[in-house]
């Protein structure tokens, strides 16, 4: 039985409404309890969704807890500086909490090959502090006052600010790659760094721009958010040792499954409950970005819809009663579901990459991440 049919019986059997609850995250907090997500879901049933990912987090969260702590000391460690300003600022990012996802990757793929040293944990903070950047960047671009309930710093400390933290914090985990002396990995996760930068000037130019197709948005995920997931595994295998086909193997893991994440949080943008995504559901929309539901719902409108389209998403004229218009244009149109059924299959393409790497507990938790994540919006 392939990797993808052995995780889909899985997932199949299932019982949504088991959960034995999630732990509550790390000294600098990991991932939103189960009862958090119940309590933000619009019905029990997407609520079991989310949990079953959760459960699947907090299981990989339990099986590299002493590779997580280590994590954050060193995270804390490079925070510091004399300029006061940059611990708290960078501090308020990391105390906002999030799944820690992206340095779990590197230390389960680096555990999956039966890793030894301990370069796996700086590489693991090294791609946390890089996403840490991007998103005070991010939030910069997108003008965000919030981000997962809390003000963001754009609006605590201002613009400037943050840009720069912004910059200290990619230059610490510069740092943090040098530490490891393999170019290899040197060149991973810098190739990776440029590459997100590329997405969010690709991003820039697609947004509010109704003739985008889902090709250009597409590589927009690629770019932003699945380079990462993409450098994240590869570092693991690139510091084991392993063969060039295993090391490929869980790059192309992550690179499958960070795009499949990023398909189904732009599907619940449009058709989850907050707690699934770590902002206010509709944010997209408001944003005037050109996720695929809004591009498959804008390719496949009526006539008559187009002005609607051209008002809300172009001009960014948005009225009360226009998001919830848009969202039974985008469900009637199929638009859900096609976003969906992309989703499934680059995981079902994460999945069989996990045939070339070593079956054990590790490669069990990682696949059970792409199929939990993908059955979010299922």
């Amino acid at each position: 039985m392939t990797a993808a049919a052995r995780l889909t019986a899985r997932a199949r059997a299932t019982n949504l409404q088991s959960f034995a609850g999630i732990r509550k995250g790390l000294a600098l907090g990991l991932a939103a309890t189960a009862n958090e997500a119940l309590a933000n879901s619009r019905t029990v049933h997407e609520a079991g969704r989310e949990r079953d990912f959760l459960t699947a987090v907090a299981n990989l969260q339990s099986m590299t807890k002493a590779d997580l702590e280590a994590v954050n000391a060193e995270i804390l460690k490079r925070m510091q500086s004399p300029v006061s300003m940059i611990p708290e600022l960078a501090g308020h990012l990391i105390n906002a909490g999030g799944k820690r996802l992206r340095p779990m990757l590197t230390l389960a793929s680096a555990r999956l090959f039966h890793y030894q040293g301990a370069d796996h944990v700086k590489l693991a903070a090294a791609v946390e502090l890089i996403h840490g950047a991007t998103l005070l960047h991010d939030d910069v671009v997108d003008q965000s006052a919030l981000r997962r309930g809390a003000s963001t710093a754009n609006i605590i400390w201002g613009n400037k600010e943050s840009v720069l933290v912004g910059d200290f914090i990619f230059a610490r985990a510069f740092e943090l790659m040098v530490e490891a002396k393999d170019l290899r990995v040197l060149k991973a996760l810098s190739h990776a760094s440029g590459v997100i930068a590329q997405g969010e000037v690709l991003q820039l130019t697609t947004q509010k721009n109704l003739s985008a197709t889902f090709e250009t948005y597409l590589q927009v995920v690629e770019a932003k958010t699945a380079a990462l997931f993409a450098a994240a595994t590869e570092v693991g295998g690139l510091i084991s040792g392993r063969t060039r086909e295993e090391e490929e193997a869980v790059r192309q893991f992550g690179l499958n499954f960070g795009v499949a994440y990023q398909l189904i949080d732009d599907a619940l943008d449009y058709a989850g409950f907050e707690a699934s995504l770590g902002k206010t559901v509709g944010d997209d929309f408001r944003e005037g970005k050109m996720t695929a539901p809004v591009v498959f719902a804008v390719a496949r409108a009526r006539e008559h819809e187009k002005p609607f389209w051209r008002r809300t998403i172009a001009d960014g004229d948005i009225r009360d009663g226009d998001f919830e218009q848009a969202r039974d244009y985008i469900e009637r149109d199929g638009a859900i579901e096609d976003t969906i059924s992309c989703a499934r299959d680059y995981a079902d393409k994460a999945l069989e990459a996990m045939a070339s790497v070593p079956e054990n507990e590790f490669s069990k938790a990682l696949e059970n991440l792409v199929v939990t994540s993908t059955a979010r919006a299922v």
